[in-house]
């Protein structure tokens, strides 16, 4: 009985621990389109939950706002406030577009979806979802994307504040074990959040006014989306590029935990449970979900792969959806507090994307590997953007849409063999 109440309160922080790693780039979504932090973390909590409903709670993943949808929001929201809800009547459609897909691939066998997407190409996809968050990691790190604090430090006392970050996460990690504090050791993020936000107190960089003012309990603002076939269509095509990162995320978190989430659930199941989440977002005032390439990163660095725990992460993050205190006091974290365990977190993603080429054997003396592998890599993280109309693709999109079209006319007819 002590062990299990030892077992389940060690799930417990856990989980409270992921709710931190989620929080800051969660929030990040409605502080740039104008949306409510608390209907965000709301739509996270219940969205996560019924993905893990929908994928038979297989899947250690934490559905958070995504990034990729806030060109579009921004750009309706542009004309007049008043248009949000047509941007979240945008995004409803484009959850229910995932649905369409995923009843396809529900007839699709799973050998062919690995066929189509290799090690060669799931490799880079996996890299670059790393690499290209990069820059969200040393902008919250140098302290660009917190002018105050980089007039009153300076760019290089923000860095010192983000390195005193990450180093705390990397002792945790590496020196922890070795003085018998195994269970801490588990925690780095944790470790790294509260001492890189004491030092931050300390240097008088948390403002706790907001905190003070706010109330204990309140109901997240809720907004019904409107429907619009401008928003719509202007929208929609960004889901054909989500759909494409769901590929790379599931394909990344079953990397970490060495299960093939592709087979069971299945992709089926997975797009599914993140489409209903997003429609559901939209339908209440909230961005749209995804599976969150921090949520790999996180699972990568902590080692903690129960799906209990993203589960007690989404039941925390619905409450601290009603608890406006408390939201308020984990908005004072700085900036490079952020930054230093992202540092941390991204750098774990394109890791793994290595490993996983690594543990496949790739030939790189084939020269129609090397070829797309560079193509992505170059795509991905150049900046090139090709669109036809509204229809846009950059970036992971852009790179994984090329990987997939030159791996079907290349036919690179054994990744480990040097034969062409």
């Amino acid at each position: 009985m002590e062990k299990q109440r030892k077992l389940d309160a060690k799930l417990l922080v856990m989980g409270l621990q992921h709710t931190f790693v989620m929080f800051g780039a969660t929030v990040l979504v409605p502080i740039l389109t104008g949306l409510d932090v608390g209907v965000t973390l709301f739509a996270a909590g219940l969205g996560t939950w019924i993905f893990h409903v929908v994928t038979k709670f297989k899947v250690p993943v934490f559905l958070g706002s995504s990034f990729a949808f806030i060109p579009g929001i921004i750009a309706i929201g542009q004309k007049n406030p008043a248009t949000i809800p047509y941007a979240l009547g945008g995004m409803a459609i484009a959850g229910l577009l995932y649905v369409v897909v995923a009843i396809i691939f529900r007839y699709v066998p799973h050998s062919v979806l690995h066929k189509i997407l290799p090690p060669h190409v799931t490799g880079p996809m996996i890299v670059l979802i790393g690499l290209i968050l990069a820059p969200v990691a040393v902008s919250n790190a140098n302290g660009t994307n917190s002018p105050a604090l980089a007039e009153m430090l300076g760019s290089g006392g923000c860095w010192a504040v983000a390195l005193f970050t990450f180093l705390a996460g990397v002792a945790a990690k590496i020196l922890f074990p070795k003085l018998g504090w195994k269970f801490l050791s588990n925690l780095p993020v944790l470790v790294a959040l509260v001492a890189g936000y004491a030092l931050s107190a300390i240097l008088g960089l948390v403002e706790l006014a907001s905190v003070v003012q706010a109330d204990w309990l309140g109901v997240p603002k809720f907004m019904l989306p409107k429907f619009s076939a401008e928003a719509i269509t202007y929208i929609l095509p960004i889901a054909i590029v989500t759909i494409v990162e769901h590929f790379g995320d599931v394909l990344a978190i079953g990397n970490v935990v060495g299960k093939d989430y592709v087979e069971d659930p299945g992709i089926s199941r997975t797009l599914i449970g993140d489409g209903i989440a997003t429609t559901l977002a939209a339908c209440i005032g909230g961005p749209a979900n995804t599976t969150y390439s921090e949520n790999t990163g996180a699972v990568a660095l902590t080692g903690v792969t129960n799906p209990v725990v993203m589960r007690i992460a989404a039941t925390f993050a619905i409450v601290l959806a009603v608890v406006p205190k408390f939201t308020a006091l984990i908005a004072t974290i700085p900036a490079p507090v952020i930054g230093g365990i992202s540092i941390l977190l991204f750098g774990m993603i394109s890791s793994i994307g290595i490993k996983n080429m690594v543990d496949a054997r790739l030939n790189f003396e084939n020269p129609k590997i090397l070829i797309i592998t560079a193509t992505m890599l170059v795509l991905g993280l150049g900046g090139a953007t090709f669109g036809i109309g509204n229809l846009k693709f950059s970036g992971l999109g852009l790179a994984a849409i090329f990987g997939i079209a030159l791996n079907l006319i290349l036919r690179p007819r054994d990744s480990t063999s040097k034969e062409g």
